[in-house]
């Protein structure tokens, strides 16, 4: 293959309602992430679904590993089979099935049930989600041209925070209830008649996830243009398979997407670690029930609305490089800022806070120092996804894209387990989940050093 080409490429125009329906797709599977994994349903697994939250949380934990070695293992497998079948649209719409049909079987983990159910159901949701994303994600370079898919991404991205929050917010003002008052934010009772007691409140954005998802993703498929079919399923498997191994050859003479990759696999680490238990950890430290996690995740949603719209101005006229450093500096401030607090101090107690609670939501000075720093994470966690997402499509060919995008979900995922894994085992020897939070800090610093030395874009011949 001729390098040269990725340069070359010009996509054919597509109408915007297939640009939208594109971008529907982050708007469609954003609330699995948000109200499942990240700020309702985790939070619940782990502080009400047992007796014991540190057990919870290391199982939680071991969740997110177990989903991060099978996508490592056959993200990159998926890609290249899909650059030789072409077509990416009947991939997403097979994988669509296995997530909704676990998200809905979330339901059923009420207070008390086998951590081992939701445990697998999600397994599956996560990593049926990732599949998906690979799929998706290769479609974009033949959606615009180059210098364009850094707004692209960035306004996707935010289009999706945008509808995980929209959910957030219906979640916590009409269905989430004070198990003590049974009523919600607004004051009435919850919606559907759902009883907090029960956990009621979390399980049901598992099929409102999934419902979310089914109705969404049909623009994409409707109007997105797919790429044009190529081989048979049974050719296409060994030829992509024979692809793979040749791609991952010629990595060796690719230096700079193999040095970006390697960052983003150390970074991305970083900020799934973030993600996937910040929300479990404010939960655990605060006590904060669904109302106040919820709220949370709302105000990190709108933060992160607006800087993935700036971000995505800023990704063209700055470059996605230093959107990347920008977001990992913000994130590395962050991850400090909230293990240096805890009830009554901040800065590792050099900053002494009142513990008085004025019994209002986030009622405690340290509830609301954790807050602040939790617009940081709101202001970097989408344009670091979504301008890594544009620099891997500036630097490779159409033709290769499935593969190489393969290989990025692989970059993402293939030491992510790491992240967990080195959180369970630190908090179960420490008994502190602040020390299993401080570990997130050596990910995402050994990325940004790696990343500063990568050129831009990462095969710029």
């Amino acid at each position: 293959m001729n390098v040269s080409t990725a340069t070359e490429e010009t996509p054919a125009k597509v109408p915007a309602r297939g640009i939208w329906g594109w971008m529907l797709f982050d708007w469609a599977a954003q609330p699995f992430f948000t109200v499942v994994t990240t700020f309702i349903f985790g939070p619940y697994f782990v502080a009400r679904l047992t007796d014991d939250p540190v057990s919870a949380q290391t199982a939680w934990s071991n969740m997110a590993t177990v989903s991060s070695i099978i996508i490592a293992v056959l993200s990159p497998v998926l890609g290249s089979i899909a650059d030789q079948s072409g077509a990416r649209k009947p991939w997403i719409a097979f994988f669509a099935v296995i997530k909704i049909a676990s998200l809905c079987c979330l339901w059923f983990a009420a207070p008390g049930s086998p951590l081992i159910y939701p445990v697998i159901f999600m397994v599956l949701a996560s990593i049926s989600a990732e599949f998906s994303i690979v799929f998706n994600d290769s479609m974009m370079p033949r959606l615009v041209a180059k210098e364009e898919v850094g707004r692209l991404s960035n306004t996707a991205w935010g289009l999706g925070y945008l509808g995980g929050m929209i959910v957030l917010i219906a979640v916590v003002t009409l269905l989430a209830a004070n198990p003590e008052t049974g009523r919600t934010i607004l004051g009435i009772t919850p919606l559907f008649g759902l009883d907090p007691h029960l956990g009621e409140d979390a399980r049901i954005t598992g099929p409102i996830s999934a419902a979310w998802y089914f109705v969404f993703i049909l623009p994409m498929f409707f109007f997105t243009p797919d790429s044009p079919h190529g081989k048979p399923f049974a050719p296409a498997i060994r030829a992509g398979l024979a692809e793979l191994r040749s791609t991952l050859g010629e990595l060796r003479h690719r230096t700079g997407i193999f040095r970006f990759l390697i960052a983003r696999m150390i970074y991305q680490d970083g900020v799934n670690g973030l993600l996937i238990l910040g929300g479990a950890f404010a939960a655990g430290m605060f006590g904060w029930a669904t109302i106040e996690i919820g709220l949370y995740g709302i105000i990190l949603n709108i933060v992160a609305i607006f800087s993935c719209l700036i971000a995505g101005r800023l990704d063209r006229r700055l470059g996605s490089k230093t959107m990347v450093l920008i977001s990992l500096a913000l994130l590395l401030i962050a991850t400090i800022g909230i293990i240096s607090t805890g009830p009554g101090f901040t800065f590792f107690g050099l900053m002494p806070l009142s513990t008085v609670d004025s019994g209002d939501l986030f009622g405690t000075a340290a509830e609301k120092a954790y807050i602040l720093f939790g617009l940081l994470i709101g202001i970097a966690f989408g344009p670091v996804q979504a301008s890594s997402r544009s620099y891997l499509a500036r630097s490779v060919s159409l033709a290769e894209a499935g593969r190489y995008f393969g290989i990025y979900a692989l970059s993402g995922r293939a030491t992510s387990f790491m992240a967990t894994l080195l959180f369970s085992l630190v908090t179960y020897w420490s008994d502190s989940a602040r020390w299993g939070m401080a570990t997130l800090i050596l990910f995402l610093a050994a990325g940004l050093i790696l990343l500063v030395r990568t050129p831009y874009p990462a095969d710029p011949a």
